[in-house]
């Protein structure tokens, strides 16, 4: 019975490395298509042949080649370094780099771009200059497009407003940093296809693309945060895009993407915070903030998420100037003027 269970263990490991090596080498190797594509059959062939030893019976034999082949293969791997000055995307071109002089936070590049199509857009980058003692309201932006678990998140920080002023927010957005010729892929997320980016812009810019140019489902949340760890957070999200300019990293679906960074800053802020499934679902992760007492009390998550659905918000006051104030309205946590959670 041991005997049928380790042959069962090494079958399942090669499968496993024959099918991981082969889209490392599909995602990654730096050769013509037609010449990777050859690599990659080669890989999987004797792959096969492995599995099929192993099939007959044999382990040693099996079990040997395949660790050459992937001390080789990993050799390779940990060779590639995520690259700082490539051909970028236009909407990813500049990282939201800062720095602070005693309660002044000064962002470098933040994004204001006037979504024509998913494509394409008018604006640019901007310097703009924060009063860190006006810092009053953290919010997530939960984004979705039909996929069960899914979803794009943006975190959005608000400053209160000096006298007949609106509010001022800048939204962040932990996502891939695409080269102009690149679209995104999930698959090639895990493969190390793309850098980090962590991006500051406009809420009309960040929030509209997705709600009325890609047409996708936005549910805003107000994070009842305390004023330290708004600070605290805001400062993290810099302080990492800062690091990000000077050393830059891979991204990964599951390990560096738009929630598990943010945890990971929430967790050297709020002690105790336990690692959950949902953190790898972002489309799920209210959810885990609801549990843990971060959103507005008295709700169940259910009227958050319906109260804080501002899609149809977001498409009516398109090209309003006041568009932040206007898609919050009867969201919990903004429900009045003078709210102050």
């Amino acid at each position: 019975m041991i005997m049928v269970l380790l042959d069962g263990i090494l079958r399942l490991a090669l499968l496993l490395a024959t099918l991981w090596g082969a889209l490392a080498l599909g995602h990654r190797l730096a050769l013509p298509r037609a010449w990777r594509g050859l690599v990659v059959a080669l890989w999987l062939l004797a792959g096969s042949i492995w599995l099929w030893l192993a099939w007959q019976g044999a382990r040693l034999g099996p079990l040997a080649a395949m660790a050459v082949q992937m001390i080789a293969l990993l050799a390779w791997w940990r060779r590639l370094t995520p690259a700082k000055d490539l051909a970028w995307a236009e909407d990813v071109a500049y990282l939201a780099t800062g720095d602070v002089e005693g309660q002044r936070l000064t962002l470098h590049r933040v994004r204001h771009f006037d979504w024509q199509t998913p494509n394409a857009a008018r604006g640019g980058w901007e310097r703009r200059v924060y009063d860190l003692r006006r810092l009053d309201s953290v919010d997530l932006f939960v984004s979705s497009w039909g996929r069960p678990g899914i979803a794009h998140v943006l975190v959005s920080f608000g400053f209160s407003a000096e006298g007949a002023a609106e509010e001022e927010f800048v939204a962040f957005s932990v996502e891939v940093r695409r080269e102009r010729h690149e679209r995104f892929s999930e698959i090639g997320g895990f493969f190390k296809q793309y850098e980090l980016a962590i991006i500051a812009a406009d809420e009309r810019d960040a929030v509209r693309l997705r709600s009325n140019v890609r047409g996708e489902r936005v549910t805003l949340y107000h994070v009842t945060l305390p004023p330290e760890a708004r600070r605290d957070l805001l400062l993290a999200l810099v302080a990492a895009a800062n690091d990000l300019e000077r050393q830059p990293r891979f991204y990964h679906t599951i390990t560096a993407n738009c929630t598990t960074l943010v945890f990971a800053m929430m967790r050297r802020i709020i002690e105790g915070l336990p690692l959950d499934h949902r953190l790898l679902l972002s489309g799920l992760l209210p959810g885990y903030i609801h549990e843990h007492g971060g959103l507005v009390h008295g709700y169940s998550l259910h009227e958050l998420r319906r109260l804080g659905d501002i899609t149809e918000r977001a498409r009516q006051a398109h090209d309003a100037p006041d568009f932040s104030r206007r898609i919050r309205e009867g969201v919990p946590g903004w429900a009045s003027p003078d709210r102050r959670p």
